[in-house]
């Protein structure tokens, strides 16, 4: 994005990557509020056919709501619907594409997005986005960050508002998260998951009993507080995967040839060295194995809207075609790294009626690792019809 780019101040040091200095972050903060006006184009412009079911195989999603428009003809919206997070494939800046500190690593880290009414197929869509914050933190994972938030609108072409809301990506030294961040030297030392046969029927048990509610009506005098949803399988994660939900969400900085030349030569920073001396771009992270070494992660790991897309598909699994995702907050908080697999779970907290007279269901959500680790968390606003 052209108005956010910022120069560095030179590297003194032996250290192989650049550093986060206070003309930069000064640079940064003048941004605040301005709309951004010029920056990559969003992978798809309109919600097609091929667009939303490519981005729903891309999170593992087969409902048919979103795939058969068979199936979708005979339901009340009459055609194909995009999943919730399909949100992520219509905006670079939601998805993570951050202007400023070109060089330093910055890692999607949550969002918390409203939907105003449902993506139906065939609709165009325009965005608007601006950086909202820039706040200081300290991490276990590289010391000094900063958190890096982005407020996003998206229209229809008639200008009805479909999604709003906000998403956040971490911004992080990578030589200090690779020589000082403390968060997984655990794991690091352990090592890699492996898996017998044993075990991975226990995971693809939970794929074999996936419940996708579909046309049958989840009403809401038929919930409880303290209902607990289906638990959710995903993984055991693999590079073939993160490069499945890549295809249909497209990716940040995704380029061949004079694509990729012209995507680096733009944005001074971005290209990093690779084993051939090639300038490559740190998306790689998620299938080069010592480059996300080299960030400080234990190993190459899935993109973070893609985490957040498992957990909206844990809700409109369970809430069917007649339910409506109002609003969602996810937060990641662990990387998932190549041989994970991951359990989401729910809880329904509260029921209640919100302001537009709409009855809600509230479902807090957790995502474990197979060591127990919280990958991420999730809460759902569900819109459910009544009986009467």
């Amino acid at each position: 994005m052209s108005q956010s780019v910022v120069d560095l101040e030179a590297d003194s040091g032996e250290e192989r990557f650049a550093k986060i200095t206070d003309s930069a972050l000064d640079s940064l903060r003048s941004l605040i509020g301005v709309p951004i006006a010029n920056t990559v184009e969003p992978w798809c412009y309109e919600a097609t056919r091929d667009n939303i079911r490519h981005y729903a195989h891309g999170i593992g999603d087969d409902n048919p709501l979103w795939c058969d428009p068979q199936y979708a003809e005979q339901t009340s919206y009459g055609t194909l619907v995009a999943p919730p997070s399909f949100a992520f494939a219509l905006s670079r800046i939601l998805s993570g594409y951050v202007g400023g500190l070109p060089g330093v690593h910055a890692m999607w880290a949550g969002a918390d997005l409203t939907w105003h009414k449902p993506i139906l197929r065939d609709t165009k869509i325009q965005a608007a986005a601006h950086l909202k914050d820039l706040v200081e933190h300290d991490t276990r994972f590289a010391g000094r960050a900063f958190q890096q938030i982005y407020h996003v609108e998206l229209t229809d072409e008639n200008g009805d508002k479909l999604v709003s809301g906000d998403s956040w990506c971490f911004r992080t030294e990578r030589d200090a998260a690779r020589e000082r961040g403390s968060k997984y030297s655990a794991q690091k030392a352990a090592g890699k998951t492996r898996y017998t046969e044993e075990d991975l029927a226990k995971i693809y048990d939970l794929y074999e009993n996936e419940v996708v509610r579909g046309a049958e009506p989840r009403y809401y005098e038929d919930v409880q507080v303290g209902e607990e949803l289906p638990v959710m399988g995903k993984g055991p994660m693999t590079v073939t995967g993160f490069i499945g939900f890549a295809q249909g969400w497209g990716g940040l900085y995704i380029r061949a040839n004079k694509l990729a030349y012209k995507l680096i030569k733009n944005h001074p920073g971005l290209g990093i060295p690779n084993e051939l001396g090639i300038p490559d771009v740190p998306e790689r992270v998620h299938w080069e194995e010592e480059l996300a070494q080299d960030v400080g992660t234990p190993g190459a790991y899935d993109y973070g809207p893609e985490r957040c897309s498992w957990l909206t598909q844990h809700l409109t699994n369970w809430m069917g075609d007649s339910g409506f995702l109002a609003r969602h907050t996810a937060q990641i908080r662990h990387h998932n790294i190549v041989g994970d697999a991951i359990r989401i779970t729910g809880t329904v907290t509260e029921k209640s009626v919100d302001e537009q007279g709409r009855n809600t269901v509230t479902i807090e959500q957790k995502a474990h690792n197979q060591h127990g680790d919280t990958s991420a968390i999730g809460k759902g606003v569900v819109v459910l019809p009544t009986r009467s």
